[in-house]
């Protein structure tokens, strides 16, 4: 019995040996090893849709954190059964811009007598804000039992497209009232100086025009 358990127990070593040792010849010469996961990438290449130039100079930029709190209550209904209360937080930025599209010869004037140059420019306006998805988020949301309910025959229940368009807004005001216009004509008006002056010229003076409206 003795001699037969021993075998047994050689075998089964010989035999740990032999794939342990298979294993480490068919990594040591890059086989491919047996069951082994491999990642394959079917992607599409990138698509160039359109080339287009740039006509604004984007000269300064507030960067925001907006907090909406939205409730939606139901007339004489207890909120466990019916309305929601949403909390949103969006992070995102406002750009102040300066339109460069409509210039014409008449936007740079100069005069020889003096060695001075004069830049008429519009004035720098808000654009869209530009929201970050990764950092933006729900915080908190309480629903109803009802509305619950009724989330499950909806394509999308809790639907953030709202709660976006209200961040938008709330950013686009306080960009206004944050001095991010007077920041970037700040910030136009010493990069033309600079650039102008270092050709030789004597005084450079910058104005900024309401845009017209096209």
């Amino acid at each position: 019995m003795r001699k037969s358990g021993g075998g047994f127990f050689r075998t089964l070593l010989l035999g740990v040996l032999v794939v342990v040792g298979a294993v480490f010849l068919l990594d040591r010469f890059d086989f491919d090893l047996p069951f082994t996961t491999k990642e394959k990438d079917y992607s599409a290449p990138p698509i160039l849709l359109e080339l287009k130039e740039m006509s604004e100079l984007h000269s300064a930029r507030a960067d925001f954190e907006v907090v909406i709190d939205h409730e939606k209550d139901v007339q004489y209904m207890p909120a466990i059964l019916a309305g929601e209360r949403v909390q949103f937080v969006a992070v995102g930025s406002v750009d102040a811009v300066v339109d460069l599209s409509g210039l014409g010869e008449d936007a740079i004037e100069f005069d020889p007598e003096t060695n001075s140059v004069v830049v008429t420019l519009p004035a720098p306006t808000l654009s869209a804000p530009v929201l970050d998805h990764d950092l933006s988020h729900v915080m908190n949301r309480d629903r109803g039992l009802f509305d619950r309910l009724s989330g499950f025959f909806s394509d999308s229940p809790t639907g953030e497209a709202a709660l976006y368009d209200a961040a938008s807004d709330k950013m686009l005001d306080a960009a206004a009232q944050s001095g991010v216009v007077e920041k970037a004509e700040v910030h136009v008006e010493d990069l033309l100086e600079d650039m102008i002056l270092s050709m030789g010229v004597d005084h450079v003076e910058v104005e900024f025009v309401e845009p017209s409206i096209r």
